[in-house]
């Protein structure tokens, strides 16, 4: 794992390389649907910076940069005798920084907070056009346990 990634809330100083990585991303299903000005992102940022359910995080290098980002939602359910799920969304890294552990310690992190709530489940979703995650996540222990469906609004 990299020892020189920091994991930390994201901050609005951050904001335009969290857009520049996930836009950098994006897949078929999201090009050309995207805003190209970052400061179009503010308000959903601060509403989920706000949200008390969940949160998004950074990964920084040595020299402060942002590397890599994920969301973190905290879930309430009825199953597993009500204990919280974890669902991660947008778990990206900078293309020139994949391989280095970046992702690792990302996940690790959202692990850590997941544990600290006693969540019984993380879950996250990956679109199929992304094999190199699909492998990333099996690695790691993650199970392809179900089939999931997203409908498109716009």
């Amino acid at each position: 794992m990299s020892s020189t990634i920091q994991i930390e809330k994201a901050s609005p100083d951050h904001l335009m390389e969290i857009v520049e990585i996930i836009n950098a991303g994006a897949t078929s299903v999201r090009k050309n649907k995207e805003f190209g000005e970052w400061q179009n992102y503010r308000s959903a940022f601060d509403a989920l910076r706000d949200a008390p359910e969940c949160d998004i995080y950074v990964a920084l290098d040595e020299a402060g940069a942002v590397v890599g980002t994920y969301q973190i939602h905290f879930l309430k359910g009825i199953a597993f005798k009500g204990r919280p799920r974890v669902e991660l969304e947008s778990v990206h890294v900078r293309a020139d920084q994949r391989g280095k552990g970046v992702g690792r310690t990302m996940m690790k992190h959202a692990e850590d907070l997941a544990r600290s709530v006693d969540a019984c489940i993380i879950q996250l979703t990956s679109n199929k056009e992304r094999e190199g995650s699909h492998h990333f996540y099996r690695q790691l222990g993650y199970d392809q346990s179900h089939l999931g469906y997203k409908k498109m609004m716009m």
